[in-house]
C-alpha cells in the first residue's frame, strides 16, 4: 500500500460502470488507485463525495442511455468524473449534459484517475485528460469486482478499422502488453485464489503481432502455471484466428482452457462484410468454426450479427440467418445497426429503421431458437462446474468446461469458487438448470 493509503482519506466515491470486460478492467484499476489513496466505496451516490461513471458508447442506445445517467449524477451536484470510451467517442455530447462541470478520462489515461479526483474537487470546472499514448495497465494496482475471477487485459487497441466501429477511436491500434507482465498477473491471481481467468482487449486474436508473439503462444504458457483454475478466451475476429487457426486449436485442448470461442460473424454476406471492411469472407468464418468442431466436439460458439447495415439487401440478410441456421452457434449477439460518429457507414445510405427493426426481430427469434436447441443437448449431462456468480434468490451461476452457464438451487452457504458435480435436468435459451450430486468443496 501506498503513503497515501497509510493516511486515509476517508472521502467516499460511488461507481457505475458499464461495457465491455476491457472497461470492467479499467475500473477495476481506477478502483484500486482510489482504495490505495484512502477513498472508500459507497453504493449510495447521495452520500458519496466524488461520483465515477465509466461509460461504453459502442452503440448510439448506449451513448443515449450513459448520458441520460451522466445528466443524472449532474444534478447532484458533486465532483463528476466521465471516464470510459464516451468521452473519447463523442466529447461535445458529453460537454453538452455537463456544462462545464466534470473531468472527463479517456482509456489511456485511467492511470490518472487521482489527478482526475484533486481537479474535481478543487476545481469544480471542467477538465479533460486524454493520453496520446497508452500505458501498460498491467504494471497499475489493481483490484477484484468478484474474487474468484481475474479480467487480464492483454492489450490495448485493435488492428481493424471495420466501417461501423467507433471503439477504435477511443481504444487505437493495437498495443501488446509483455507476455512477463500477463503472465506474473495470472500467477500472483491464482496464488491468492482467483480460480476464472479472462483474457480480454478489442481483439484477442490480434495479440502479439505488434511484438513478435501471438495469442496461441501464450496460452501455452498461460496453462503452464501451477494451480486450479481455467481460462475464457475473449472474441477475436475471423481475420486473426485464421492466420494461427492450427496453434490456436491445440492450446484450446488443454484442459484450462475453457471450451468457448467468441468468433463475430458480423453478415453472412460477403458483399456486405466487404462493405463493412471485414477482412475476411463468409467461408473463412465457417472453416474456423468448422475446424474448432472438428477437433473439440462440445466447444461453446459465440457470434455476433449486425442486422440492417448500409447496402444489406434482404436477401443479404436471409443468407445472414441461413448461415446461422447451418452453423448452430450456441449463442448470438443480435445488433441492430446505428450510425456513430466518426465513422464510414455513417456517411452510406441507411436501411429504413423499421426494416432494421424487422431483420433484429428476425435474427432475435432465430438466435434464441438456435440457443435452446443446442442447449437442450445437455440435458443429462453430468460433470463439474465452477461456481463464478450469485443468482437471484437462493440460486448460483456456474460453468462447466464450455462455459455454459448453469443454475443450481437451493444450496446453502457461500459457493463462490467452489466447484459441485452437478446433473443438468433441464435447458433453457440462456441457460442450463442442474441438480447437485456432490459438493467437491476447494
Amino acid at each position: 500500500m501506498s503513503e497515501q493509503a497509510a493516511k486515509p482519506c476517508g472521502k467516499r466515491v460511488y461507481f457505475e460502470s458499464y461495457g465491455c470486460a476491457s472497461n470492467r478492467f479499467d475500473l477495476e484499476v481506477m478502483l484500486a488507485l482510489l482504495l490505495e489513496a484512502g477513498f472508500v466505496v459507497t453504493d449510495d451516490a447521495e452520500a458519496a463525495d466524488i461520483l465515477l461513471i465509466n461509460t461504453c458508447a459502442v452503440k448510439t442506445p448506449t451513448e443515449s442511455r450513459m448520458l441520460e445517467r451522466i445528466r443524472k449524477l449532474s444534478l447532484l451536484g458533486k465532483p463528476l468524473i466521465i471516464a470510459g470510451c464516451l468521452p473519447k467517442i463523442n466529447l461535445p455530447a458529453v460537454r453538452k449534459v455537463t456544462k462545464g462541470r466534470a473531468v472527463m478520462l479517456d482509456p489511456y489515461s485511467v492511470h490518472r484517475i487521482l489527478e482526475a479526483v484533486e481537479h474535481a474537487e478543487t476545481h469544480k470546472g471542467e477538465r479533460i485528460i486524454f493520453s496520446e499514448k497508452p500505458t501498460v495497465k498491467l504494471a497499475q494496482p489493481k483490484i477484484r469486482t468478484n474474487k474468484i475471477v481475474e479480467i487480464v487485459q492483454i492489450a490495448e487497441g485493435c488492428t481493424g478499422a471495420c466501417a461501423y466501429c467507433c471503439v477504435r477511436f477511443a481504444r487505437g491500434k493495437l498495443f501488446s502488453y509483455p507476455k512477463s507482465l500477463i503472465l506474473e498477473r495470472i500467477k500472483r491471481a491464482v496464488s491468492e485464489g482467483v480460480r476464472e481467468v479472462w483474457i480480454t482487449s478489442q481483439d484477442s486474436g490480434a495479440y502479439g503481432m505488434d511484438i513478435g508473439t501471438n495469442l496461441a503462444e501464450l496460452l501455452r504458457e498461460i496453462v503452464e502455471i501451477d494451480g486450479e483454475f481455467f481460462v475464457r478466451v475473449g472474441m477475436m475476429n475471423p481475420k486473426n484466428a485464421m492466420r494461427i487457426l492450427n496453434p490456436l486449436i491445440e492450446a484450446y485442448k488443454d484442459r484450462k482452457i475453457f471450451k468457448f470461442l467468441h468468433i463475430p460473424l458480423q453478415s453472412g454476406d460477403n458483399e456486405v462484410l466487404r462493405l463493412m471492411n471485414r477482412p475476411y469472407t463468409v467461408e473463412d468464418f465457417m472453416e474456423i468454426v468448422n475446424s474448432f468442431r472438428r477437433e473439440i466436439p462440445q466447444i461453446t460458439i459465440a457470434t455476433d450479427i449486425i442486422c440492417g447495415f448500409p447496402g444489406e439487401s434482404r436477401e443479404a440478410f436471409e443468407r445472414t440467418l441461413k448461415v446461422l441456421e447451418e452453423i448452430k452457434p450456441d449463442v448470438v449477439n443480435v445488433s441492430k445497426f446505428f450510425p456513430r460518429p466518426g465513422t464510414p457507414a455513417k456517411r452510406m445510405r441507411q436501411v429504413p429503421y423499421e426494416e432494421v427493426k424487422a431483420r433484429s426481430r428476425a435474427g432475435s427469434k432465430l438466435a434464441l431458437k438456435l440457443s435452446l436447441e443446442r442447449n437442450r443437448l445437455w440435458v443429462g449431462w453430468e460433470g463439474r462446474i465452477l461456481i463464478d456468480e450469485k443468482g437471484t434468490g437462493d440460486s448460483w451461476i456456474g460453468r462447466n468446461f464450455a462455459y455454459k452457464p448453469v443454475v443450481v438451487r437451493g444450496e446453502g452457504g457461500d459457493l463462490l469458487g467452489k466447484f459441485l458435480r452437478v446433473r443438468v435436468v433441464e435447458a433453457h435459451e440462456t441457460y442450463l438448470e442442474a441438480e447437485v450430486l456432490d459438493r467437491y468443496g476447494d
